[in-house]
């Protein structure tokens, strides 16, 4: 990832990263010595991209699912980053210290058919609630501290409401766009604990080109590190 900034094992089947977690750490406004919490972080993409990007950050990550865990330390390994790591659903997470930023790219799907393969199953349908998620995320942040979520777009007034109710305002919302003059998809989500600002839609990111290729501003996020 990252342009091969960033090397990254996987599991041979099940949930496999893609562009969503790259994107969510691109969002991510952290600096060199602060605290950062990914929730749900799978094999580790989205915190080992943030780290590539911001050398020198406090990086904590929870995942509830042992295997994946386990890779995700291996992987935090061979890209020479030393996380705090735990096992521990969202729902009951340890003790842990203040962050000046908390992201997740959680489980979205809530209904529908759920794939047959259960690491698959997991890491797409949500079992807990998406509040459930923003709140557990927020119960660490310092003030101000920023929560960030990379979600479909068709849930982006639910992110929100569950933002407020976690205590988190100044809501900041990026669209995704597949392709130009196509609609959202993906959005990113960004609120900051406390805030009382004005609420913001950004420009958002158009993709890919009309015959498929990425577009520029996409390269330089996905390959060149690039902070959205």
């Amino acid at each position: 990832m990252l342009g091969g900034r960033v090397r990254l094992l996987q599991p041979r089947q099940g949930f496999r990263a893609a562009i969503d977690p790259v994107l969510l750490a691109a969002f991510i406004p952290a600096r060199a010595g602060e605290a950062v919490l990914e929730l749900g972080c799978g094999s580790g993409a989205a915190f080992l991209c943030l780290a590539a990007r911001v050398p020198g950050l406090a990086v904590t990550a929870i995942e509830r699912d042992p295997a994946l865990l386990d890779i995700a330390a291996r992987n935090a390994a061979l890209n020479e980053l030393a996380p705090q790591l735990y096992a521990a659903d969202a729902r009951a997470l340890p003790a842990l210290p203040a962050m000046h930023h908390a992201f997740a790219n959680p489980p979205y799907w809530t209904g529908g058919t759920a794939s047959p393969l259960p690491e698959r199953r997991q890491a797409a349908h949500e079992d807990a609630a998406l509040s459930d998620w923003v709140a557990a995320m927020a119960r660490p942040l310092r003030h101000k501290g920023t929560l960030s979520l990379v979600l479909p777009a068709a849930r982006f007034a639910e992110a929100a409401a569950a933002l407020r109710d976690a205590g988190c305002g100044a809501v900041r919302l990026l669209p995704l766009w597949p392709r130009e003059g196509v609609a959202a998809k993906r959005i990113l989500i960004q609120s900051r604990k406390g805030g009382r600002g004005p609420d913001e839609v950004l420009p958002g990111l158009v993709l890919h080109e009309a015959d498929g290729r990425l577009t520029p501003g996409a390269e330089a996020v996905l390959r060149e590190g690039l902070a959205l």
